[in-house]
């Protein structure tokens, strides 16, 4: 069968959107349930789990086939490439939320509680004594004795991993339009290898966080007061960004390793190093104004 490049692509009927539909209603039962407390909710995440492992690997496995075997055109690799350039815009919005909360805690919501410039009477009536500064737990000390977490050490050193895996991302990019297949495999190996070891030192930061100030740790945790959430919830979902970065560069690697990709076809790759350079970048916007300011 002929395809040429200028015929409007129709899709096979697909059962895999109503299964991924069914993964997603047990994981978000799971988590409602775990919520308020029911023991099933964990059953039911790790049903969802599976289901959507099971979907994910059916739907981009006759993807990679069709993709491998010809049967797309122009007009669908230009689908794809608009399909991920709004995904990835998506992401940007769901990060622009949560530094939106950093930056009106720190901006407005502080200085307001403290009584700067004209609102004294914000924080005579209400949280009279407290004063506008960063790091903070809040008003009343909610979040209790913690420690911050400083830029330096393993921050900087996941900051140097994380930029130096944007660097061998590009070099495999110019060697998969290059031809070169032994330099694509190297330096797309060494991407995703520097992707689990940041992940790695982040768990590690974490579990330092995490410890007590007497055991040597910062005492720092999600109900940290407003900084410990913004922290968390910045940093733990880049970690989650980058963990399935890391999942999908691996899976670009091997089918390296199969032979797929050609300097004309290779969006696969394309579209995942867009999205770890999108990585590198929201990282960097945490290293300075998680970690650095």
């Amino acid at each position: 069968m002929e395809h040429s490049s200028d015929r409007y692509y129709i899709p096979h009927g697909s059962p895999w959107p109503i299964v991924g539909s069914v993964a997603l209603l047990f994981l978000m039962a799971g988590f409602a349930a775990t919520l308020n407390g029911s023991g099933i909710g964990k059953i039911s995440m790790l049903i969802g789990a599976g289901i959507l492992l099971f979907m994910l690997f059916g739907w981009f496995g006759i993807v990679i086939k069709e993709s491998v075997d010809g049967i797309y055109n122009q007009q669908v690799d230009r689908s794809f490439r608009m399909g991920m350039a709004w995904f990835i815009a998506s992401e940007v919005m769901f990060f622009a939320a949560f530094f939106g909360a950093l930056f009106y805690a720190r901006q407005l919501a502080l200085p307001w509680l403290g009584g700067d410039g004209n609102n004294f009477f914000t924080n005579f009536l209400l949280w009279p004594g407290f004063e506008n500064a960063w790091p903070s737990n809040g008003p009343a000390e909610i979040g209790g004795e913690y420690k911050a977490m400083g830029p330096w050490g393993l921050p900087a050193l996941n900051t140097a991993i994380l930029l130096s895996s944007g660097v061998t991302i590009t070099i495999a990019h110019h060697a998969v339009k290059a031809g070169n297949r032994k330099m694509l495999v190297a330096f797309l190996g060494l991407t995703w290898i520097l992707g689990l070891l940041f992940v790695g030192l982040q768990a590690t930061e974490y579990m330092h966080a995490y410890h007590d100030i007497e055991h040597g740790g910062l005492s720092l945790r999600l109900s940290s007061g407003i900084y410990g959430s913004t922290f968390f919830m910045l940093t733990g979902f880049h970690g989650l960004h980058v963990t399935l970065g890391a999942i999908m560069l691996i899976v670009i690697w091997f089918r390296t390793l199969k032979g797929h990709f050609s300097p004309e076809n290779h969006f696969g790759f394309e579209a995942v190093a867009w999205y770890w350079h999108f990585v590198d970048v929201v990282w960097l916007g945490l290293f300075i104004f998680v970690y650095w300011l």
